[in-house]
């Protein structure tokens, strides 16, 4: 005999609750060494059940789910438990044909949004009245020359703002901290300043001219040689210096290699003890690609190993551990980069947890190690995801961009800590003082992460105005993976 519909759903999602259960638990019993903070050990243990219930296909389960009238668990992510508790509990009645009782409270069922809009306030301030997502600014080297851009920013409602170390000084930095919050007691707005090191940066540096030219073209071939190698290159084609030896000394063939943000794709041909010879495979133009001296380079299928900090990153946490509310970690890969920092943190500040940290995403390394980073992270200090989506495009291509984009949105909410969307947004914008269509539409997705990064540019006010105004709208009809049926006003 057949078993009934409902009957065999209350058995499989009871199975899954099981099954999801003991994996998780397996999961925190491996992270439990790192998490110093017991406040972040629920939200870990959530993490581990997010990661244990998506690493199976649910899909048919969630359709049947919904023909029954019953949540189809697809927006879980900061209460994975509680949700599969209460599936099971509505089935088990309607089973049983006995009355439904609450499995939790409501503040019980949602603490895990709870939890993450105070941390997002811990890392970000309080955000405006009138929307929930915060505005983190760049700051351009202009901001240090008076107190008028700081006031600005503070006016517009700006929480954050983000000092780049690999631009200026510190006294540069010291006269912007001052500025904004100088600016902070004017107006009653709190100003975050978060400081973000600049990290082992890959570039292109001295070029060896071909036939007096320095352009490329499709289905050319390139040699990249290691600092002060370059008279070692194969005679007869363009050759060009990368800064970091122990990318090209990892290379293999059949890896790709991006220069310039990605606009000269090429493919690794041969490799020598001088560097390696490549073939372009993707020009931004029919004249082919003119080589310049300073221009990123990504190695996205290498693995390689190299520092997460530079000498250059250690001198500069002295000034942030003294001055900023937190750190921006650029090239974070693994939680051996986290507790690197950690450890040179506290040689540096007794009271180091007490520094956020945003863990800037970046890299496919990173991608894959994502759950252990935060983890590491946040079970030590507050903690923050940054889509860094530029270095992220070129590492994992466009084409996965949106998709990445959004695991990433889906791990930090399941981790239950922030996350920012980062990098171009309202570009055209803040560039050329109008938007285009498609980056409006971006700057809506982005209402779904907790913070949106501005960077600088001649229009940046008008932009945060724009940006402000989008937001708060895009708040009223979503939060997170969910639609806000509020009334509509257009029919």
């Amino acid at each position: 005999m057949p078993i009934p519909p409902l009957k065999q759903l209350e058995h499989d999602v009871s199975l899954l609750t099981k099954a999801v259960r003991a994996e998780g638990d397996a999961r925190l019993d491996d992270w439990s060494p790192w998490i110093g903070r017991e406040a972040f050990r629920d939200s870990a243990a959530n993490l581990a059940e997010y990661l244990a219930l998506r690493s199976r296909d649910i899909r048919p389960l969630q359709r049947s789910l919904m023909v029954h009238g019953l949540s189809s668990v697809g927006r879980l992510e900061s209460r994975v438990m509680p949700t599969l508790h209460a599936v099971g509990a509505v089935l088990k009645a309607l089973n049983a044909g006995a009355p439904l009782e609450p499995v939790s409270s409501e503040e019980a069922f949602f603490i895990g949004e709870k939890r993450l809009a105070e941390r997002t306030e811990e890392i970000l301030g309080p955000s405006a009245a009138h929307r929930s997502v915060h505005l983190l600014v760049t700051c351009p080297s202009e901001a240090a020359d008076g107190p008028d851009f700081m006031r600005k920013l503070a006016e517009l409602g700006v929480e954050a703002i983000r000092i780049n170390c690999a631009h200026d000084d510190a006294a540069a930095w010291k006269r912007m901290i001052d500025f904004a919050h100088a600016a902070s007691l004017a107006t009653g707005r709190p100003i975050k300043v978060l400081m973000d090191l600049a990290g082992p940066k890959i570039r292109t540096g001295a070029i060896h001219p071909l036939d007096g030219g320095k352009r490329i073209q499709l289905e050319e071939r390139l040699a990249i040689a290691a600092p002060g190698r370059l008279a070692e290159a194969p005679v007869g084609i363009l050759a060009v210096e990368c800064t970091l030896p122990q990318a090209l000394a990892a290379a293999k063939p059949e890896e790709r290699v991006f220069i310039d943000d990605g606009k000269l794709g090429t493919i690794v041909e041969s490799v020598a003890d001088w560097g390696i010879v490549v073939r372009v495979n993707a020009s931004p133009d029919e004249d082919g690609y003119k080589l310049k001296e300073e221009k990123g380079v990504n190695f996205p299928d290498t693995d390689f190993q190299i520092p997460a900090l530079t000498d250059k990153d250690v001198e500069d946490l002295s000034f942030i551990a003294a001055h900023a509310d937190g750190i921006e970690f650029s090239f974070v890969q693994s939680e051996a980069d986290v507790a690197l920092l950690h450890e040179t943190l506290a040689r540096i500040r007794p009271d180091w947890q007490k520094l956020s940290l945003v863990l800037k995403i970046e890299t496919t390394r990173a991608i894959a190690n994502l759950p252990e980073i935060v983890v590491r992270a946040a079970g030590r200090q507050p903690t923050a995801i940054m889509i860094a989506r530029g270095d992220l495009a070129v590492e994992i291509g466009f084409a996965r961009l949106a998709e990445i984009q959004e695991e990433i949105l889906w791990i930090g909410e399941a981790a239950q800590v922030p996350v920012i969307w980062a990098t171009q947004v309202l570009e055209h914008l803040i560039k050329k003082g109008y938007p285009s269509r498609g980056e409006m539409t971006d700057a809506a997705m982005a209402a779904r992460a907790e913070c949106v990064m501005l960077n600088k540019g001649p229009h940046l006010f008008e932009a945060i105005t724009e940006l402000d105004g989008l937001l708060a709208r895009m708040g009223e009809n979503q939060h997170k993976k969910t639609p806000m049926l509020r009334k509509l006003m257009s029919w």
